[in-house]
């Protein structure tokens, strides 16, 4: 019998739909390998959605099975699905050790964890919050077990670090590049989103920021700007102010650069050779960003909701400009090597061999 993998996520205003779009990805994966998939949502409006079978932008229906918690971050699994199930992927980013226990006698692995719900689980994916790089080798062999840098362990959980498990789309891969992608000598073209529900309203910032900057002739390309709750404020020319760009991965590399927060959208530009500048969306979101940025793979603005608006448009006029071309070369190798589209891949072959094992008691 093909093994069912759940994924426990959530969506509302303040978490958005990155972790759905992350469980999307890998329901894929994992089916791919033979199992079968059910996504249990909790959250907002948009969750009744999803856990009625239908994407939350497009309304079409979901590839795979879905389970409806409510409104309760917390939500446990209900017993007819745990009965079911054989391994839980837990990724709601305030996950606690209830969450865990929610989710027994199921194996369970978390996604992201500064807590210690992680002491309760099984294994844990930590691809940004202990650092982003980390080497895959030498080996060293602990218990008769080969283990690389990049792998620790903490009581019976173990944990698995680093951009080697940063979940992409499928479609990131499919359109990568080969070759590194050469760099114009300024930004014509800028795309700017901060994901598919913007709950800290960083569009409407980031507007001010680029139409100043274009009045003053300090920045002369283009930009396409996603406001999912819609603005107030009229477009500068220059610049279009959309709700949503369907198939969003798809469209990347039609954009010189991007403007973003963390999540999927950034992940899939570093993947694809498309430089990017951030703005955290909130403290813990901006620790990842700052991991990011160390090593090169991004611009780090600092946090969205409290940066100083000159700051931000000085660095942006420096970046977006000739005297940018440099470090925005620089940020498509290291991003490119950071991401190499494989995460998820890696991900769903980590859950499989957990899933052979024994249920927990």
């Amino acid at each position: 019998m093909s093994p069912l993998l759940v994924l426990r996520v959530h969506t509302d205003l303040r978490l958005g739909f990155g972790h759905l779009a992350r469980a999307l990805v890998l329901q894929e994966h994992w089916r791919g390998l033979g199992g079968t998939a059910c996504i249990a949502v909790s959250g907002d409006a948009r969750a009744r959605q999803v856990g009625q079978g239908l994407h939350p932008f497009d309304g079409q229906p979901l590839p795979c099975r879905t389970v409806d918690l409510g409104e309760d971050l917390h939500a446990p699994l209900p017993d007819a699905l745990r009965a079911e199930a054989a391994v839980a992927l837990v990724d709601l980013w305030d996950a606690t050790q209830e969450d865990v226990a929610g989710a027994r006698p199921l194996k369970v692995a978390l996604m992201e964890d500064e807590g210690d719900a992680h002491e309760a689980a099984d294994l844990l994916f930590q691809p940004y919050l202990e650092g982003v790089s980390w080497p895959a080798s030498p080996l060293k062999v602990v218990d008769g077990r080969k283990v690389r840098p990049l792998e620790t362990s903490r009581g019976a959980c173990r944990i698995l670090r680093g951009s080697h498990y940063i979940v992409v789309d499928p479609q990131a891969l499919a359109v990568r590049p080969r070759r590194e992608p050469l760099q114009p000598l300024a930004v014509h073209k800028l795309l700017v989103t901060f994901g598919g529900t913007d709950g800290p309203g960083l569009a409407a910032r980031a507007l001010e920021v680029l139409r100043s900057l274009a009045a003053s002739g300090r920045w002369t390309g283009a930009c396409t700007l996603l406001a999912p709750q819609g603005l107030e404020a009229p477009p500068f020319p220059g610049c279009r102010i959309l709700r949503s760009l369907p198939a969003l991965t798809r469209h990347l590399q039609e954009f010189d650069a991007l403007w973003c927060a963390g999540g999927l959208t950034l992940a899939e530009a570093l993947c694809m050779g498309v430089p990017a500048a951030t703005w955290g969306q909130n403290d813990r979101q901006q620790i990842m960003l700052s991991d990011l940025a160390r090593v090169g793979g991004c611009l780090d603005l600092g946090l969205g909701t409290d940066a100083d608006p000159e700051a931000t448009r000085d660095a942006l006029e420096q970046w977006l400009g000739p005297e940018g071309q440099e470090t925005r070369q620089e940020q498509v190798r290291d991003g490119m090597a950071l991401v190499d589209g494989m995460g998820a891949s890696r991900v769903a072959q980590e859950l499989w061999s957990l899933a052979t094992l024994q249920k927990s008691p």
